[in-house]
């Protein structure tokens, strides 16, 4: 057995300070790349204990192996300042299918996790080690696949003088940057605001509309979750999807009426929003229109998919920022879920952990303190999207031999 020195007691807890403090301490600046998004754990783990079914976490790990199985087995993804190919985080996540199926107990799953996976912390954002947590959930609208006096108010698919321009394409230094514009004459130029084609109506006549809703306050909230179902007239059912964006920024509709007195801090929510828009018509093309961002859809045969192309789990899926975090990777969350009265209100809040897939992004969601997280559908979905915006601990992990 090989000597180990022993520490003393002041050595011990300098030691043990110095952990800590690393761990606790903000990023001085937001994470850029990879490297600064996430860090590689020792000590000090979570346990990991799940408060759900570990069906659908099975399950949703069985969607995300079709993402994974679409790459080359070499494609490397970056956590952290290391790298993993497709083909061992592919390996590492069916490993993991087959020993859920064999329905551990919480000290099982704790202890393989442990054993088996490499775990990197999210470093959060400028100041705050921790990561805001938000939600998002798949809404149901009324809507129809024909405009008439009701339905007015259209959703439309990808316009075709819409580009996707490649900067690295011109200059090596703009490797990874791309811009959306379209062609005016000679000049690239940005492609048209929310503004334009809200309220200039740039798009009309050219046959872009794929459904058309009875609100524009459900046209702007489909926007932000990205995909939803529509129930038509005649009582059928249409899911639209994400189908691309104009490029704009986006701008938080909530932060803008806050910082203008429209709304106090306690009732930013979607549903406190949406209540100030119900009671101020007059400000509804102003308030949306303080996001210049806007979503394209298209009409889905099966269930919402997330950006890597696979149908998103209710409760397991996570949005997190591409550029700083691996898609399809394995995560683990501890946070905060409302509990509700007996008429549908939050009653107060209660913590959780589980374990969640990184199958999706948003425009919303930048840098490495924050995630989405998607509730699914129907009431409970909903309020949880609609009032989460709690401080949370992120997790990846990524099996090893």
């Amino acid at each position: 057995m090989p000597h180990i020195p022993k520490l003393s007691v002041p050595l011990l807890c300098l030691l043990l300070a110095v952990t800590l403090s690393a761990c606790s301490t903000g990023l001085n600046r937001e994470a850029r790349v990879p490297d600064e998004a996430l860090r590689h754990v020792r000590f000090f783990l979570p346990d990991f204990n799940d408060d759900l079914p570990l069906e659908s976490l099975i399950a949703a790990l069985e969607l995300n192996s079709s993402y994974l199985n679409r790459l080359d087995s070499n494609t490397v993804f970056h956590y952290g300042a290391d790298t993993f190919t497709c083909g061992e985080v592919l390996e590492s996540q069916k490993t993991l299918i087959e020993f859920l199926r064999g329905n551990p107990d919480p000290k099982r799953l704790n202890e393989y996790v442990r054993r088996h996976f490499r775990v990197y912390r999210a470093t959060g954002r400028k100041g705050n080690d921790k990561v805001l947590f938000t939600g998002y959930f798949e809404p149901l609208y009324k809507g129809s696949l024909s405009p008439d006096e009701v339905f007015r108010y259209p959703l439309y698919g990808v316009p075709d003088d819409m580009v996707r321009i490649d900067l690295s394409l011109f200059k090596r230094e703009f490797k990874g940057k791309r811009i959306t514009a379209r062609v005016k004459g000679k000049e690239v130029v940005p492609y048209y605001s929310r503004s334009q084609i809200e309220s200039e109506n740039v798009l009309i006549g050219r046959g872009l509309e794929i459904a058309w809703l009875k609100d524009p306050v459900d046209v702007a909230f489909l926007h932000i979750q990205g995909s939803g179902s529509l129930e038509l007239p005649d009582g059928d059912t249409v899911t639209v999807g994400y189908a691309g964006a104009n490029g704009r920024p986006y701008r938080s509709i909530g932060r803008y009426m806050f910082k203008n007195g429209l709304i106090s801090r306690e009732e930013l929510s979607m549903q406190g929003i949406r209540k100030f828009l119900s009671e101020n018509p007059d400000r509804v093309d102003e308030i949306l229109n303080a996001n210049p961002s806007y979503v394209f859809f298209r009409r889905l045969e099966s269930r919402p998919l997330g950006s890597i192309g696979v149908v998103i789990t209710p409760e397991r899926t996570l949005a997190l920022d591409a550029r700083l975090f691996p898609k399809g990777a394995l995560g683990f969350v501890c946070c905060e879920k409302p509990l509700l009265d007996n008429r549908g209100g939050i009653a107060g809040w209660e913590d959780f952990c589980r374990f969640v897939v990184n199958q999706d992004t948003g425009g919303a969601i930048k840098g490495a303190g924050r995630a989405d997280l998607f509730w699914g559908s129907g009431p409970y979905a909903e309020t949880a999207a609609g009032h989460l915006k709690h401080d949370g601990d992120l997790y990846i992990l990524v099996g090893t031999k």
